[in-house]
């Protein structure tokens, strides 16, 4: 490791509790933040892994409002949503709390009464907006418009998440509010702004000197474009008005709450006490003590809160170590367009899960290969079958299956002994020996896809040791030699199931129990004796299956049918016909009819010849609807027809009414039925 710290803090970005997770999310920081932890807990290293949800985001107040719910109701549902997904996804975190808990709340009033009382904060009164409509002043996520930077026509108020540029409301062309839809005024209220220009300095300093050398390039460099811009750093709002959020803790606030971007990063020290207290631990040493190395896993559009607004709050408060980096991912892209939720265009953990039982490593092992560590990066499931079948099926599967399912064979499952090795063998062993080191440093340096592909030529390497000794052979004239090889390659499968752990720990559990291998650590790996010879192995299972066309066509079928029901749900509705007046309504007799026959129009893909029972007797009506009904789901149906409308040959056929429909945005026809059965004949009015 580059430093002998003592501990190992780490945080992965507190997700918002507004929606389920997804595998842009996944892939930005839950993934690598797992792999990192797995890896340092492996090397034995004292780690707290700590997340939670995030629920005091307007995002939330935004998701009730639309479903009519509270915001406790709302983060109570995603939350335990997220928190079993995690769980059932394998993410490892030693705690996962949440932003609504007593100890959170009580430990970001206490930051913020920390720095009022030092004078950090600047009391202004300013212009914001304020929704006449609504009767409120809106949050910056109220808040659209066209981002003065890119262009983009929906950014929020605090940020444009096509360009990452932060922003101000008032920044915004053509600014609109969320909630009426109308364009929002300015209006004074008062808040505490944190003046960020004078920490300005000390930042330059710590990110651009300090770790100009070991942060990544995307970290730095939007980090430069804050520090260096021409007015440098400004001061930020750190509190709202808003009636949902950790109350401020001052007697002239009524009707403030923290800025979310405040309270969240704080919730790594709360959900840290929390775990500390339910462990019977001391939770400052992992906060407080020089030697805790603090790394923070995040997408790229939280780093300005990670690098500037977060380190600045803790530095100024004092006492708690600052991140030793701040491994930033870029965004995953999901078939060549962005991932949106609004727009259901994502891949959603919780449906994979389902979807994909018992395949976890998989996803893992996609997300990883194809992680966006230095640019944005696409997910396909072509890409997602590709891998699973040519790599984890036939490359790392067909190593592990081989070397197991040949020593069940040849040795009933007992691990035979190593006989003399050949030049070839030795060589073998000695890059076997060379792996985990390899492995290591790539992790340490953040650079988990490197890892990853480090790994799986561990398992080529055992691939092509077979096909060169082909045991298969060699057992038919020389048994002591094919020993030797089955040990090797044994012993080759046994550590590539420690240093699989980060990446597959689903597989890797598998493995360390089929070779019987006692608490498992990173140091065990490359050890050409790590099996005991003469020791008995487990019965092999399948660890990969293939995926077949039909399951990722189902997938992007799935795809497609989200993207047609958001552009329908999306489109203009028909606008209103000319008004008429209520003589012109009077002359229309609508009824309620019950359809008595139904039977398909021979030469016509679009008519189904009715018979109704109108009440006043029998009718015959011919309907467009043979592409949305089969004539037996209509029989017996009670509909809503209008009866006086002149007949109309069709056909040959004299249509004497027509049956009433709506038709959905997305084209769709449905009936018009009364909700319990009424007489034939009954009138609308």
């Amino acid at each position: 490791m580059s430093k002998n710290f003592k501990r190992y803090t780490i945080t992965s970005a507190l997700p918002y509790a507004n929606g389920p997770l997804h595998i842009g999310h996944l892939a930005g920081c839950y993934v690598p933040s797992d792999i990192y932890a797995r890896f340092l807990r492996s090397n034995g290293k004292d780690v707290l892994y700590v997340c939670g949800s995030d629920e005091h985001g307007v995002a939330i107040t935004i998701k009730a409002k639309k479903e009519g719910k509270t915001p406790q109701e709302v983060v109570d549902f995603y939350h335990s949503m997220m928190k079993n997904s995690f769980e059932q996804f394998g993410i490892s975190f030693d705690h996962y709390s949440r932003t609504s808990a007593p100890i959170h709340h009580e430990t970001a009033q206490e930051f913020f009464k920390d720095l009022y009382e030092k004078g950090e904060f600047l009391e202004q009164s300013t212009e914001q907006y304020y929704d006449e409509e609504a009767g409120q002043f809106l949050a910056d996520r109220y808040i659209e418009g066209t981002c003065p930077k890119c262009g983009f026509e929906n950014a929020y108020g605090d940020q444009c998440e096509r360009c990452g540029s932060s922003l101000s409301p008032t920044e915004l062309i053509n600014p609109k509010s969320k909630l009426s839809g109308g364009t929002p005024v300015l209006k004074e209220t008062k808040h505490w702004f944190l003046d960020l220009a004078r920490y300005q300095p000390f930042l330059k300093k710590w990110i651009l000197e300090e770790h100009a050398e070991d942060w990544k390039n995307n970290v730095l460099g939007q980090c430069r474009s804050w520090l260096e811009a021409g007015d440098g750093l400004q001061a930020r709002s750190m509190t709202r008005d808003l009636d949902w959020g950790i109350k401020v803790p001052l007697q002239d606030a009524e009707g403030k709450v923290l800025y979310v971007w405040f309270d969240a990063p704080i919730g790594y020290i709360s959900s840290t006490k929390e775990w500390a207290a339910q462990e019977g631990k001391d939770w400052k040493p992992y906060w407080k003590d020089e030697d805790t190395k603090l790394v923070h896993f995040i997408g790229k559009d939280n780093i300005v809160f990670h690098c500037i607004i977060f380190p600045a709050i803790l530095k100024t408060h004092g006492g708690y170590v600052l991140p030793d980096n701040v491994p930033a991912n870029e965004f995953l892209n999901l078939e060549g367009d962005k991932i949106s939720t609004s727009r259901n265009w994502a891949v959603w953990l919780h449906e994979y899960l389902e979807e994909f039982p018992g395949k976890q490593d998989v996803l893992r092992y996609v997300l990883t290969s194809n992680a966006p560590e230095t640019k944005d990066n696409d997910f396909s499931w072509k890409d997602f079958q590709a891998r699973n079948n040519s790599e984890l099926v036939a490359i790392y599967g067909n190593f592990v299956n081989r070397a197991v399912v040949l020593t069940q064979k040849y040795y009933q499952g007992v691990i035979p002994s190593k006989g003399e090795l050949t030049g070839y063998d030795q060589e073998v062993l000695d890059a076997l020996a060379e792996f985990p080191s390899k492995i290591a440093a790539s992790v340490e340096r953040y650079r988990f896809r490197e890892a990853l592909g480090v790994m799986m030529d561990l398992a080529r390497l055992g691939n092509k040791y077979l096909a060169d000794t082909e045991p298969w052979k060699t057992i038919k004239t020389d048994e002591v030699r094919t020993a030797t090889i089955m040990n090797i390659a044994l012993n080759i499968a046994a550590s590539l199931a420690i240093v699989s752990e980060p990446f597959l720990p689903f597989t890797a559990q598998k493995l360390v129990d089929l070779f019987g291998i006692k608490n498992p650590i990173w140091e065990q790996a490359g050890n050409p004796n790590l099996l005991v010879e003469g020791s008995t192995i487990g019965q092999m299972g399948l660890l990969f299956e293939k995926i077949e066309d039909n399951v990722v066509e189902a997938q992007l079928q799935k795809l497609l049918d989200a993207k047609k029901m958001n552009e329908a749900a999306n489109a203009p509705v028909t606008a209103m016909k000319e008004i008429i007046t209520y003589d012109d309504f009077a002359k229309l007799d609508m009824r309620v009819v019950t359809i008595l026959e139904a039977e398909k129009m021979p030469k016509s893909k679009k008519l189904i010849k009715l018979k109704v029972d109108t009440g006043l007797g029998h009718k015959t009506v011919l309907s467009g609807v043979a592409e949305h009904f089969e004539p037996e789901f209509l029989v017996g149906k009670q509909v809503t027809m209008l009866i006086n409308l002149a007949p109309r040959k069709m056909m040959g056929i004299d249509s004497e009414g027509m049956i009433l429909m709506a038709e959905d945005k997305d084209g769709k026809l449905k009936l018009l039925t009364p909700h319990e059965g009424t007489a034939s004949g009954s009138t609308i009015s």
